[in-house]
């Protein structure tokens, strides 16, 4: 994902080894993208970045809860 553009994807699927998760990811580079914001997605397992929209899903959102 390095040097990817950022916010470029609607729907985006992340595991526990993510956390934690941040829109844009890190690695998306950031100068045509909106200011990093850091989701709290570990509580649903489902979050939306209130800038650009694009949803987060974490995959092992059971995993993460034990």
């Amino acid at each position: 994902m390095l040097n990817k553009r950022a916010c470029t994807q609607h729907r985006y699927e992340v595991t526990a080894q993510d956390l934690p998760l941040s829109c844009p990811l890190p690695g998306f580079r950031l100068w045509d993208a909106h200011p990093r914001v850091y989701l709290p997605i570990e509580a649903t397992g489902h979050e939306v970045c209130p800038y650009c929209g694009a949803e987060y899903v974490l995959a092992d959102f059971q995993a993460a809860q034990e």
